[in-house]
């Protein structure tokens, strides 16, 4: 297997080699590319064409930091808020609908808790590196990621949830709640009473 194979498989991997190495250069350019750009500047479709192919029609405001970015899915009619962070060194599958509040984390990657596992060494290559894997994350359909909010690898995410301001989501969280807390629990279930048509004070 390619050290790419291993990494989104979940498997151990060299994060110096070669390919990803690249690979990650090249997203972190197309970052940067689009975050000089002003928000009404048509070019910034065409850089996020490259940097997330599989993304439909997603408005991204800015600044952004992939260190992939073709291991990302985005589904139709998503929106992120500013400083949207997403490591994908596996599968990242956000679905249709999803807003996604400033300052959000989307991390896959996870490191040895022993730190003599942990710590930098030499590979046979001579190359100074780490021990690294991941873990994908899935994100529902109609989800809301409040602002500051950090999933963590290996979470899925059910579709219509909120997740509260400033959670880490370290597990699964079902779909059709109000999550939140650090780590994130669920709060309650998501009902009809939490319709904004209920609280006269948002409209008279």
């Amino acid at each position: 297997m390619t050290e790419k194979e291993k990494m989104l498989a979940g498997m151990i991997y060299d994060p110096s080699d070669a390919e990803l190495q690249h690979m990650r250069t090249c997203a972190h350019k197309l970052c940067n590319a689009y975050n000089k750009l002003d928000e009404d500047n048509p070019k910034r479709k065409k850089i996020l064409s490259k940097l997330i192919p599989h993304c439909n029609d997603a408005y991204l405001q800015g600044p952004i930091y992939f260190d992939y970015g073709h291991f990302t899915t985005f589904g139709t009619n998503c929106y992120a808020n500013f400083n949207l962070t997403i490591l994908d060194c596996c599968p990242v599958k956000i679905g249709d609908n999803v807003f996604i509040g400033s300052g959000v984390s989307i991390v896959t990657p996870v490191h040895p808790l022993l730190s003599e596992e942990r710590n930098m060494y030499t590979n046979e290559r001579g190359v100074l590196t780490d021990k690294e894997y991941a873990k994908p994350i899935v994100i529902g359909s109609n989800c809301w990621i409040a602002s500051n909010v950090t999933v963590c690898g290996g979470v899925t995410i059910g579709q219509g949830s909120v997740i509260g301001a400033g959670s880490v989501v370290t597990r699964d969280i079902p779909e059709g709640v109000f999550a939140a807390g650090n780590p994130c629990r669920v709060i309650r279930k998501l009902t009809e009473q939490d319709s904004i048509h209920l609280n006269k004070n948002l409209w008279e």
